[in-house]
Order: C-alpha cells, then sequence, then structure tokens
C-alpha cells in the first residue's frame, strides 16, 4: 500500500465517522425536542404538596381551664388535671409533637420564648400518659441550635426525654390551605410530623409590635419557611390562615411572666410583668382571647383573633366554653 492509498483510506475513515456523528446528533436534538420540559427542569425537582391532619380530639367539647400561681409545672399539671388528665389528650403509645417558641437565642429570663420549664414538665406528663415518643421542634429566626440551647429549651426536652428536632432544608415541603390566600404552595415545616398523631402547641404570652400580641395561634408561624417576613404587612391573615391549617390537640398558653411591651423580643426586664396564669385548653382561640387579658386588651383589640373566630377555628368569647378557673399552687 502506498503512502497516497494510505491517506485516501483515512479520509474514507473519517467521512464515515462524521456521518455517523451527524446522524447522532440530528438523533439527540429530535429527542431533545420531542421530550423537553417545557416548565424547565425545576418541574423534576419540586416535592410534592403535603397535607396536615387535624389533631384534635373527634367528639371532644371545647374545653379551657385557667390556673393561677407563679410555678409553671404545678400550675400545668393542675390545669390539665381539670380537664381530666394528660391522659385524656395523649394516648398509650402517641407519638407527641411539641411546637414550642424557640425564636430568638435568649436566657428563659426574658421571656421572649417557651420556658423550659413548661417543656419539662409537659414532656413528663406525655410519658406518663403512655407516649412513645415526645418530640419538640421549632424554625427559629436566629441560628436554630443557638436558640435551642441558649433559651434552656434543648437541655429542658432532653433531660425528660424527647427528642428535638432542628429544622434541616430537607424537612420543609410545599403546603396549601384550601381556600387560603397566602398559605399556597409555601415550605412548611413538615419533617417533625412524620409518624406524629398528637400536636401541642406551647408559647409564652407577649406583645408584638405588628400583630398586637403573639399567644398560640401566632406559634405555628413557626412552622413556616422560606421568606416568611413577606407576610408581615398581612399579619392578621397569616394569623387565621394558620389557625385555619393547624388543628393542635391542645394548646398551653403560659402567662406566668407576661411580655407587656417591646414584643416579640423585649430584652429587658421592665418589659416583664408577674401575670402568674397558665392557659390549657383545646380551643386556641379562646386561649388567645383569654391570654388578652393578661396584656390589657380586649379580644376585640386583636383583629387576629375576631378573623379566626369568624373563619371557625374557635370562639372569640372564652366564656362560652365556662373555663375552669383555679389556684394552681
Amino acid at each position: 500500500m502506498t503512502e497516497h492509498e494510505n491517506n485516501g483510506t483515512t479520509r474514507r475513515d473519517f467521512l464515515a465517522r462524521a456521518a455517523k456523528a451527524a446522524a447522532c446528533i440530528a438523533a439527540a436534538g429530535f429527542a431533545g425536542w420531542k421530550f423537553h420540559d417545557t416548565k424547565g427542569p425545576a418541574a423534576f425537582d419540586e416535592p410534592p404538596q403535603v397535607s396536615l391532619p387535624d389533631f384534635s380530639i373527634p367528639d371532644l367539647a371545647p374545653q379551657l381551664c385557667v390556673a393561677h400561681g407563679s410555678k409553671r409545672a404545678r400550675s400545668l399539671t393542675r390545669a390539665l388535671e381539670a380537664l381530666g388528665g394528660m391522659g385524656a389528650f395523649v394516648s398509650q403509645g402517641d407519638r407527641v409533637l411539641l411546637k414550642v417558641n424557640a425564636a430568638f437565642a435568649t436566657p428563659a429570663m426574658l421571656s421572649a420564648t417557651t420556658h423550659p420549664d413548661t417543656v419539662r414538665e409537659l414532656t413528663r406528663l406525655c410519658f406518663a400518659a403512655g407516649a412513645a415518643s415526645v418530640i419538640v421542634t421549632d424554625n427559629p429566626i436566629n441560628d436554630p441550635q443557638s436558640c435551642f440551647e441558649l433559651t434552656g429549651i434543648a437541655a429542658a426536652a432532653r433531660e425528660a426525654g424527647a427528642t428535638v428536632e432542628l429544622p434541616r432544608s430537607d424537612a420543609f415541603r410545599p403546603i396549601t390551605l384550601a381556600g387560603g390566600t397566602l398559605i399556597r404552595n409555601w415550605p412548611f415545616l413538615h419533617g417533625p410530623f412524620k409518624g406524629v398523631n398528637k400536636l401541642i402547641g406551647v408559647t409564652p404570652v407577649k406583645d408584638h409590635d405588628r400583630s398586637g400580641a403573639s399567644m398560640t395561634m401566632k406559634n405555628w408561624y413557626g412552622l413556616l419557611g422560606g421568606r416568611r417576613n413577606v407576610f408581615h404587612q398581612e399579619i392578621n391573615e397569616i394569623i387565621k390562615e394558620l389557625a385555619l391549617l393547624v388543628r393542635p390537640t391542645l394548646v398551653v398558653l403560659d402567662g406566668t411572666t407576661t411580655m407587656m411591651r417591646n414584643g416579640p423580643t423585649g430584652g429587658s426586664l421592665a418589659d416583664l410583668k408577674q401575670t402568674d396564669t397558665m392557659i390549657v385548653g383545646t380551643d386556641q382561640v379562646a386561649a388567645d382571647a383569654y391570654g388578652a387579658t393578661l396584656l390589657g386588651r380586649r379580644p376585640s383589640d386583636l383583629p387576629y383573633i375576631t378573623m379566626a373566630a369568624f373563619a371557625g377555628a374557635g370562639t372569640a368569647n372564652y366564656q362560652l366554653l365556662n373555663p375552669i378557673e383555679i389556684n394552681g399552687t
């Protein structure tokens, strides 16, 4: 074979390979057109929507108990005893989620967050009633680990046998409130709810610069992810929608010490007032309505209470529930 023939063979091979490559490119182009995702790649990555069950106890009439006393654990226990004991709400084998307010990395004495004594006693009572597990969670404004540690909530929860679940990015799923205008395809802290069949909200009574007060219904705000600050301009509407979305087994509103001003963060003992009141009930609207009185306000002074009641989340007239008032000491 001459050098000229060898070059000719190489050119023929090259042309053959080029023809095959062109055919492959054409086929790939056709496949790309045929299977093109008009919604973009995010359509494949977006997690599925989740829903939230109703955690309230069927056929249980709305109840409310108010215990007066300076000892949180004692007041909580006495209030629950008046409602039939924790066994009326938590049964053998139940998996319980405690939604606390751990929004800020501040010490418990400033009353900006759920008090660790309340978390500890609530966890103890759940296990005493037969709970298989207790999970404590929140999606704080500040660094989650710092918030849970500095507030004392993490230590109290673990001491009583509960598991603390910090908000991880993979724990959020989109959720939509049927008929809602704000909670639509919004990131929701759903991970801690897996396997849970009882939900208890536990939070302090405090002033709030936007909503007027932060109590049980506002506490659910900590389940939202994403840029939830966009809801600040419609704060009453978002609280109302949260009350419709989240139907708890029980709520605990700790008014042992009330933040009267500069909420929700506070920062000074001068903002606090000793009000020695623990509110426990199954109607979150009624609990907040009573809590408003600790702030020196009427339920009607807080628009979200009226809005939530009108929407069917509970009653703003807590007196209709004939609340049991006891001495918690």
